[in-house]
């Protein structure tokens, strides 16, 4: 088979190569050999070409930087597949239209476009929200609150043989989970369902592609109005620094009119807070608030009233809360309003978030046993089946597997301090918690990854000995190995999911995919680097909230943190915090797994309420504002919402990221003293 294949070179050789007549949720019901006569566009049909390769490269490129900055925000990741495609369709439209591309990209070349871009901007990231941020906030001591940045081959030596793993683990799984057990894996159907509608209606693809468009160039304007600082501020430039401003003010102090709990320190004097001093403020960036019209109003909800939680009740209660330290000084649980949210809002919401993680994994244990009692059927691409030609062969598996696997232990051993043998017990353990990620992928659209991660932590917690001086960092890199290669792996499921439905070669979408890494590592590490230049931007600088509060890599480095120093030497609050937060989050669990299923969706959703005490609460209260639009929406008009809802939300992600990398860079490297001013 030959790697590349001829793009069509005429209109009518295009035309050939249309949308199957099948809808993918039929394809999704046929048997293999029924796919493989009925759905398989053969092996000449044009899929993995040149331009579907650097178009999705491309895409992906900015896509990455896109995920990372949400995932530093949020902690979650945002699927592109969708996104990409959408993107694809449209620029490559504009491109035949002016000439300048003879014909137009058939639907399997814009699959494998998709899978490359999807490969770039979302299998590359995970470990930078998670353990590489976690590791960054580690480094910082008060005598360097800024950390230090591990080194650049590091990070994408990394990156790169970690997102390998990922993709290669995906090979054994895949024609038992997706061509004989049928597995739903619903975003790859949604993607492949998007695809088929871009071609079959030109209008509803440009009528989309327009309002992604629009709103990606109305996000992108937000960053230079308030990330971007290059006005001086005559207020604050001295004759020996110049300091820099941006035009407008990234937040605004709406709620100060409401009455405050607590106390702040002004001027050795203790005076009451205000609402502001709890980072109850109005954040002007809307990129929080598009992704809670993606992530919907349950989340949100929970979110913001567990914020609130910490601000009037657990952070007051907090300051008065006094414990004595090894030097017989007191010292309060909560030090000032505007750090609660991390110095006890962490030891609560970060348990719950575990508890939950965990608890909701082991009551999938019916999918465990599946995993591992359907990995043996199917993994093999032999016999006599017609399908085996076309499928990813064993020999990929071996050979990645090895080379990456190798790659992977020999980072951990040289810069992580992991003995060689625990690397590789990490990467075993990788490919046996990645099977059941990627069939929790396929039955419900939910990669457990935070759940494998911690799962990680806590072996390794028990395997490492702790009064080592580089435990945390081997705890969270052993951890980072399975969150990371196992988002690979579901992810690279969905696209298959989505090629399958399509008729696509599989053989030709895994090397699609392969490609991706490339640019993805690039743009992870280049992007990471920018945003986050020091601790700084991940924990604050003592007055004011980080700009990426990060909480996924805050709930990694809780645990490491909790092995490393032990619970015993911990203010006692922040103690009764983790117990408490480890009770609430099994009791929510248990609650949602049998209470009938007309008030699930009333139940509080852990993740939100854990999510609500570890962000500063202009996150969570501008994701309740996008998931209160989104819910309006929907009510009013559910077919325009159902059109233009993820397009709208999803560019006005990109066109924020994108800028706000952009102002970032700006910040970072052109609008400085070089004579040591800040910003």
């Amino acid at each position: 088979m030959a790697l590349f294949q001829k793009a069509p070179s005429t209109p009518e050789e295009a035309a050939k190569y249309g949308p199957l007549p099948i809808p993918p949720s039929e394809v999704a019901e046929m048997s293999e050999d029924e796919w493989y006569a009925k759905a398989y566009r053969g092996d000449d049909s044009p899929q993995l070409t040149i331009r579907a390769v650097l178009m999705g490269s491309f895409l992906g490129f900015f896509l990455a930087m896109t995920n990372l900055y949400i995932g530093l925000k949020t902690g979650w990741h945002l699927g592109v597949a969708i996104t990409a495609c959408i993107m694809s369709y449209s620029l490559w439209q504009v491109l035949f239209k002016t000439g300048i591309a003879r014909t137009q990209m058939t639907i399997l070349e814009n699959n494998c476009m998709q899978s490359t871009a999807s490969a770039a901007g979302y299998s590359t990231g995970g470990t930078f929200v998670s353990a590489i941020a976690a590791l960054l906030m580690i480094s910082a001591t008060p005598d360097n609150p800024q950390g230090q940045h591990l080194p650049i081959w590091v990070l994408i030596a990394w990156t790169f043989f970690l997102a390998i793993l990922g993709v290669v683990l995906a090979i054994p799984m895949k024609r038992n989970m997706i061509n004989q057990e049928k597995l739903k894996f619903p975003s790859g159907l949604a993607a492949a369902s998007t695809l088929q509608s871009l071609y079959a209606d030109g209008s509803e693809a440009t009528r989309k592609a327009r309002a992604l468009l629009w709103s990606g160039l109305a996000g992108a304007i937000v960053p230079v109005l308030i990330d971007a600082h290059y006005i001086v501020d005559k207020v604050r430039t001295t004759a020996e620094a110049t300091y820099y401003k941006a035009i407008f003010p990234g937040t605004s102090k709406l709620f100060d009119f409401l009455p405050g709990r607590g106390t702040r320190v002004v001027d050795d004097q203790e005076v009451a807070a205000s609402p502001s001093d709890w980072n109850i403020v109005m954040d002007h960036n809307p990129v929080m608030i598009a992704a809670g019209a993606l992530v919907g109003l349950r989340v949100a909800v929970w979110m913001t009233i567990s914020a609130l939680a910490l601000a009037y009740w657990v952070g007051p209660m907090g300051q008065l809360n006094m414990a004595i330290n090894a030097d017989g000084e007191s010292f309060a649980a909560v030090t000032s309003p505007g750090r609660a949210w991390k110095e006890v809002g962490l030891w609560l919401g970060a348990p719950i978030m575990v508890a939950s993680g965990l608890l909701s994994f082991a009551f999938q244990w019916k999918t465990i046993g599946r995993a591992f009692k359907g990995l043996g059927k199917g993994g093999e691409s032999g016999g006599d089946n017609p399908t085996a030609g076309v499928e990813v062969p064993s020999s990929w598996f071996l050979w990645g597997m090895l080379l990456s696997g190798a790659g992977v232990v020999f980072v951990a051993e040289s810069e992580f301090h992991i003995p060689y043998h625990l690397g590789a017990l990490a990467v075993i353990l990788t490919f046996v918690l990645a099977l059941v990620a990627c069939r929790a992928t396929g039955e419900s659209d939910i990669t457990p990854t935070g759940a494998m991660g911690k799962i990680m932590q806590l072996t390794y917690g028990v395997l490492l000995p702790s009064n080592s001086p580089t435990f945390a960092t081997s705890n969270l890199m052993t951890a980072g190995i399975t969150a990371g290669a196992a988002s690979s792996s579901a992810d690279l499921l969905n696209d298959l999911k989505s090629g399958y439905l399509l008729g696509a070669n599989p053989r030709r979408q895994f090397i699609a995919q392969f490609c991706g890494i490339f640019t993805g590592t690039i743009a992870t590490v280049a992007g990471f680097m920018v945003l986050v230049p020091d601790a700084t931007k991940l924990l604050g600088d003592g007055v004011n909230a980080p700009e990426f509060p990060a909480p996924a890599a805050v709930a990694w480095k809780a645990v490491a943190d909790v092995f490393a120093s032990g619970i015993e030497h911990m203010h006692p609050m922040h103690v009764s915090a983790i117990y408490v937060g480890l009770s609430i989050g099994a009791f929510m669990v248990i609650a949602e797994k049998f209470a009938p299923k007309s008030i699930r969706t009333w139940l509080p959703s852990a993740t939100g309420v854990g999510l609500g005490f570890i962000l500063p609460f202009q996150y969570p209260l501008s994701m309740l504002i996008g998931a209160g639009i989104g819910a309006i929406w929907t009510h009013k008009n559910k077919k325009t919402s159902d059109d233009y809802l993820v397009p709208i939300a999803s560019g006005i992600i990109a066109g924020v990221s994108i800028m706000g990398v952009v102002a970032a860079a700006l910040n970072n490297f052109v609008f400085v003293n070089p004579v040591g001013g800040g910003h």
